[in-house]
């Protein structure tokens, strides 16, 4: 928590390279679909222009698997860019090679410029020393604004800072703030609400979560794993039949703590895994053969709502159902619209369950919604992030 932002850092006139996460979703004509994290980075960006800074940025799109992809270059990003700050922004058709070199050497303060996808590199992901140096050797400084991307030791998250002074950016300042609260300080009553599909991506977030939350909520298809690991059959719901032990042990482990853990009691199944499937509601102990749970019922709804109300703090992380399918998504947008509506700070840990809260238009309405899926649940879990770790000391 104590580590030294753009701020605790003289800048002036310095060159400095920046890691934001830019990797944005994209239709089939290249243009992006949802800007939000290339505006997450603004602040972070303006403040740099403030300080007459050089700004070198740089960012991973997709997974090019270290080959050049022209479907995976940042091209189309600059373009956005450009357009939210009415400025140039300086494209270099290479990470480290003599065009982003040559670039980098003529950049003036006040200028910016976009490295190609670091990716393109295998270097990248392998978290390469001499590769990192080459990056780091264009500038003074480094940034690191990129908290999607915080819990990967790679070259441009981690690597960079063993060659120049690294501080955070705004953007994983807020992050480490909102999260960091709600894990170690929340006010009370603190409520965590888990979906997602499966128990293995979230048992590290739960046993975290069981030591520091009042109530802990499950739903989504992680919840069939928990049914069955009480006896009850689940048709042909997602079921991690080998985590069972699991599921389990955390419900013993939230008696033991006095926590409130609370498991739907109804569930709308369907035929099959499309749209327009027939369905109906059934209580949770009665999934019949052939049929697949994917939303929360009604009942659970207002079981549900009526806890969260009570609450002064609340993570979710991960959608209750089917969000993606308009007739299994009233669970989803149920919980969303509580938690716009009640006095209290509202975090959502990123990934599918922020899609959810922007799909149903309520993102102004929550305290925090985090830029970064997988490191919000590694820093939920108490992991350490390599991308954070790495920057200077207060």
């Amino acid at each position: 928590m104590n580590k030294k932002t753009v701020k605790d850092i003289d800048l002036k006139n310095k060159k400095v390279l920046v890691r934001c996460d830019f990797n944005v979703p994209m239709d089939e004509e290249k243009n992006i679909t949802d800007n939000a994290r290339i505006v997450a980075a603004l602040p972070t960006i303006k403040y740099l222009l403030e300080n007459n800074c050089a700004i070198i940025l740089c960012s991973h799109l997709g997974r090019p698997k270290g080959e050049v992809k022209p479907e995976f270059s940042l091209k189309p990003v600059a373009k956005e860019l450009s357009k939210l700050l009415d400025k140039e922004i300086i494209m270099a058709n290479d990470v480290i090679g003599e065009d982003a070199k040559s670039k980098a050497e003529n950049l003036q303060p006040g200028e910016i410029m976009l490295l190609e996808n670091v990716r393109f590199h295998r270097e990248e992901t392998d978290n390469n020393p001499e590769f990192s140096k080459e990056l780091a050797s264009m500038a003074e400084i480094y940034v690191n604004d990129a908290f999607g991307a915080a819990h990967r030791a790679h070259a441009s998250t981690a690597g960079v800072a063993a060659y120049l002074p690294a501080v955070s950016g705004f953007l994983i300042e807020k992050e480490l703030q909102f999260l960091g609260n709600a894990l170690n300080n929340p006010e009370r009553p603190f409520v965590a609400i888990m979906g997602g599909a499966k128990v293995s991506d979230k048992i590290g977030v739960i046993d975290s979560l069981l030591e520091k939350v009042d109530t802990l909520i499950i739903g989504g298809g992680m919840a069939y794993t928990f049914f069955k690991a009480q006896g009850y059959e689940v048709g042909n719901s997602i079921c991690e039949l080998d985590k069972l032990d699991l599921a389990k042990e955390a419900m013993k482990k939230a008696e033991e703590k006095g926590v409130k853990l609370m498991l739907p009691v109804d569930t709308k199944i369907g035929k099959e895994f499309k749209p327009d499937t027939e369905s109906k509601t059934v209580a949770w102990t009665e999934i019949p053969e052939g049929w697949e749970g994917f939303d929360i019922g009604e009942e659970s709804i207002k079981m549900f709502e009526e806890e969260i109300k009570k609450a002064k703090t609340v993570v979710w992380n991960g959608p209750l159902g089917l969000f993606e399918f308009d007739q299994f998504a009233i669970g989803t947008n149920s919980i969303a619209k509580v938690l716009a509506e009640i006095d209290a700070t509202t975090i959502i840990g990123g990934g599918d369950s922020a899609a959810a809260v922007r799909k149903a238009g309520l993102e102004d309405k929550m305290t925090h919604i985090s830029t970064g899926g997988g490191a919000s649940l590694e820093f939920l879990e108490g992991k350490k992030l390599p991308g954070i770790e790495c920057l200077l000391e207060k």
